[in-house]
């Protein structure tokens, strides 16, 4: 069974079955999936039971097969600071039968099938042992937003724009214009000069900032590097706007002289420019002064050119970064996009994406069903999103993003060194906290961490839910994994893996033969 410690101040969602129960259940499931008849118990038993064992867990934190992973936040409190050893022999869950899944359609249907309550029982076991071993996508694990769990019951909904109201009440747009105003000003625009919205995620922050660049230049070119997020291509698609993706330098910033070259060769139609604030795999962050200098260089006016901002995770995270290099609307950029469920934190993926409001004009429409004026890509939008994203901003406040981003930062630059020192070829980018390292040969071991790969390189996004503690069971498995497995190769001269050797990222590989 695995075993999840929980802080004390955090709900306790214990399991309703008793072990006995429990037993008779998975073995009645693997029969003819029914449970009905199966003794349920007493409810506040079943809490105080739980409260009893995981008390007695916490007394002997350095037991049992698990490792202690985390650190309290002043800000919030982290549930997955348990790593768990893997069951070798974990059985199928109930949720991994379609048949189980299946929808009753009759009452004797229903009485066929496994408990609701069983099946979410499983899953939340499986989220829990997930969530403990969760290294290459970059989500803040780190939050606590139980002030929030009363405002599940509301169906909050900001269809419309957030500026404008509309006949439909249960809204979060107070919210939301709070949580815009709190980006606006930490990108430098003036109040009257901004506009923008709550979104479900990155790509749709990518997707309106295409949308508008299209509209303001119809006959404009795309200009984004190869490592680039796919949702920028996917806009390209989308709109049919003519896309020029251009190589990168092996630290994966944009290609300068290369983009001055298409710029060049285009000469004549807009130039629409997508700046990386930190690649997808190499969380590299592109020179936006040196691209509009560029863009000077080729002779480009301020009416001739676009720029986006793509910052899903790093422009979270530039703003609270001592001596580096600023990213704000007092450059001549049009639009930026950010996440909220990676930096901040979040149950639910969400995010922002701010523009120059003169821009939003040429695709706002009147829509009398709303009483309000169609401005963004969804119709109905999560309220939900937005409250949570207030939330968080209001709980951590500066100092604690600040504190957040400079512990990710020096975690990061822990593992860099870890993994060096075991011989482990790797590389951090300056204004990073995604470690790039060899692929780990095992398979299993990728999902097991779920690493994200290309080729022959994986990465680790370092975020507050990894500490220094994690990294360490981290490094002590990769290690063991590449005595048992082997070590990965680079599958050709030119591979990702290949050019983590290049002397472009500065310093050296430090790879023990």
């Amino acid at each position: 069974m695995l075993v999840m410690r929980r802080r004390s101040s955090l709900p306790l969602l214990g399991k309703i079955f008793s072990p006995s129960a429990r037993v008779l259940s998975t073995a009645a499931s693997r029969r003819g999936f029914s449970t009905s008849s199966l003794p349920d118990i007493d409810v506040a038993d079943a809490l105080r039971t739980e409260s009893e064992r995981i008390e007695a867990d916490m007394a002997g934190a350095t037991k049992g097969p698990f490792h202690k992973i985390g650190s309290s936040s002043p800000w919030a409190g982290d549930p997955w600071d348990t790593v768990f050893e893997a069951q070798v022999d974990a059985a199928p869950l109930l949720m991994d039968s379609p048949a189980a899944l299946a929808i009753p359609e009759t009452e004797a249907d229903r009485l066929a099938l496994p408990s609701e309550r069983a099946i979410l029982d499983e899953y939340e076991q499986r989220l829990q042992q997930r969530s403990s071993r969760h290294l290459g996508y970059p989500y803040n694990l780190v939050y606590d937003h139980e002030d929030l769990h009363r405002f599940l019951r509301y169906s909050i909904n900001n269809l419309g724009d957030p500026f404008v109201s509309s006949n439909y009440g249960v809204h979060s747009r107070e919210f939301e214009v709070a949580v815009i105003d709190f980006f606006a000003k930490m990108w430098k625009i003036e109040q009257n000069e901004y506009w923008g919205y709550v979104t479900t995620c990155g790509t749709e922050g990518n997707l309106h900032a295409m949308l508008l660049a299209r509209e303001c230049h119809p006959d404009g070119v795309l200009y984004t590097s190869t490592e680039t997020h796919y949702s920028i291509f996917k806009a390209a698609r989308y709109y049919k706007m003519d896309c020029e993706a251009v190589p990168t330098l092996p630290m994966g910033e944009i290609d300068y002289d290369e983009l001055g070259r298409r710029l060049a060769a285009n000469k004549g139609r807009s130039a629409i420019l997508n700046v990386n604030i930190g690649t997808t795999v190499k969380g590299a962050v592109d020179n936006l002064d040196r691209v509009l200098r560029v863009l000077q260089r080729e002779g480009y006016e301020r009416e001739n050119f676009h720029v986006h901002c793509d910052g899903a995770l790093f422009a979270m995270m530039l703003p609270f970064v001592e001596y580096a290099p600023q990213v704000s609307f007092e450059r001549p950029i049009d639009s930026i996009a950010v996440s909220g469920h990676k930096m901040l934190g979040s149950p639910m993926p969400c995010g922002v994406t701010l523009t120059r409001k003169e821009h939003v004009k040429k695709v706002e429409m009147r829509i009398d069903y709303l009483n309000s004026v169609d401005t963004t890509i969804m119709g109905s939008r999560n309220g939900q999103a937005a409250l949570f994203m207030w939330h968080a901003l209001r709980r951590k406040g500066v100092q604690g993003i600040t504190k957040e981003v400079r512990a990710c930062l020096e975690t990061a630059g822990y593992l860099r060194d870890q993994l060096r020192a075991h011989g482990l070829a790797c590389r951090l980018n300056d204004l990073s906290s995604t470690v790039v390292l060899e692929r780990p040969a095992d398979e299993n071991f990728v999902q097991r961490w779920q690493l994200a790969c290309e080729e022959d390189i994986a990465h680790v996004v370092v975020m507050p839910n990894v500490t220094r503690e994690k990294v360490d069971v981290f490094v002590a498995e990769i290690v063991a994994s590449a005595a048992a497995h082997g070590r990965t190769t680079p599958v050709r001269d030119d591979s990702p893996l290949a050019m983590l050797a290049d002397r472009a990222w500065g310093g050296d590989l430090l790879v023990n033969s």
